[in-house]
């Protein structure tokens, strides 16, 4: 089958090892994941194996799916890869109507977007002054090719929004009528329990349908890390060793409906959901252990970054800031109804053994899970193993 690979990313390309993208002849399944032509070969890390599963565990609207290659190119193994599927408009991933490029129906012209926040200039941008003191770069993915009143609505709609979210009135839902609230709070709430400071920063994606009642909904997510360090504060609000522009969410967090849309969001997904990531990073990350290696000495990068030191690097991070996020959930300073910051404070963590046993009461997963032997158990009505 025809086939074209070239490099991909900005920052990412710099390095020895270079992440890139796939076009194939014809849409193809690849290892069960659905048919495509468009694909990349994503660096491995363990924040990605983390950061994808929870976006899936969060249900967000769509999440790209991965499988771990090792890659032969032009007869050079150049190691481990995550073959990942690529965010784009279509029926197997974001599955909105697709706007046609240069369209001038000004029906068909208010859905069918995919844009990213982005913090690099290139082709296909918008910029708008966010605030005083920096700007909104918008880039277009699809549609691609914009005629004068594609433009001008995107740069409208993007400076309306803007507008809304800025607003001196924290009481105000001007920016609901845009933008889908609890999209934005799970997109957020997974850039806290992730720890990543460019989730506001770059690779933000959006992306609006073309129905009535449409709104803008946050995603995919792309490019997430975790910054691995003991939290003190929101992500957003924290330095980190390069600059980085937080755009909308210390306005947004103000907004009563969207801590609101926060706190049931959160209520949903922890603890019992969000738990299953660290049984899923093992069965992910530890059986890679050979081919990181393998990935390591190609590279000539760190040997002691094992598997199983992966594996328990980020489920370490993401249990630390799953723990002070639940005690930190936002609470707008607008709100009229007294809110506590913290979610199931009194909440005792149970644990039985499978005969339904109950062997122990935690004050917390972490707390549990460093007192528990090795085995499989009931924790608050979940079937966990214990590794």
């Amino acid at each position: 089958m025809p086939m074209q690979i070239r490099g991909r990313g900005h920052s990412s390309w710099k390095g020895p090892k270079r992440p890139y993208k796939i076009k194939l002849g014809e849409k193809t399944a690849i290892m069960g994941m659905p048919k495509n032509k468009h694909w990349a070969l994503l660096k491995p890390t363990e924040n990605t194996v983390a950061g994808l599963q929870l976006g899936k565990l969060m249900n967000m609207s769509w999440t790209p799916s991965f499988r771990p290659v090792e890659v032969v190119l032009n007869g050079d193994y150049i190691g481990l890869y995550f073959l990942t599927e690529t965010i784009r408009i279509g029926k197997n991933r974001v599955n909105i109507y697709e706007q046609q490029d240069k369209e001038t129906n000004p029906e068909l012209i208010s859905g069918g977007w995919l844009v990213e926040v982005d913090n690099y200039h290139d082709e296909c941008q918008i910029t708008i002054p966010e605030n005083n003191r920096w700007n909104l770069t918008l880039r277009y993915h699809s549609p691609e090719d914009l005629s004068d009143l594609q433009l001008q609505w995107l740069t409208n709609e993007f400076k309306a929004i803007n507008t809304a979210i800025y607003s001196t009135d924290k009481n105000s839902t001007a920016w609901e009528e845009h933008i889908d609230v609890e999209s934005m709070a799970r997109f957020f709430i997974l850039q806290e329990v992730m720890d990543n400071p460019d989730g506001f920063h770059g690779s933000f994606y959006l992306h609006k349908d073309l129905k009535d009642g449409a709104k803008w909904v946050a995603g995919p997510i792309w490019n997430l890390v975790c910054y691995n360090r003991e939290k003190t504060d929101y992500t957003f609000k924290m330095k980190v060793h390069y600059g980085f522009t937080p755009h909308w969410i210390g306005e947004i967090i103000q907004y009563d409906s969207f801590c609101q849309a926060v706190r049931n969001v959160w209520r949903e997904v922890y603890p019992s959901k969000l738990s299953e990531i660290y049984d899923y990073i093992d069965d992910i990350v530890l059986p890679l252990e050979e081919a990181w290696k393998n990935d390591c000495e190609r590279w000539n990068d760190d040997p002691t970054q094992t598997a199983q030191l992966r594996a328990d690097r980020i489920k370490n991070a993401l249990r630390r800031n799953m723990e002070w996020f639940n005690q930190h959930i936002p609470v707008s300073p607008y709100t009229s109804i007294p809110m506590t910051s913290t979610l199931y404070v009194d909440e005792k963590i149970k644990v039985f053994n499978l005969q339904g046993i109950l062997i122990g009461e935690f004050s917390n997963l972490s707390d549990a899970k460093s007192n528990l032997r090795h085995g499989v158990y009931i924790i608050n009505g979940e079937k966990m193993t214990i590794r």
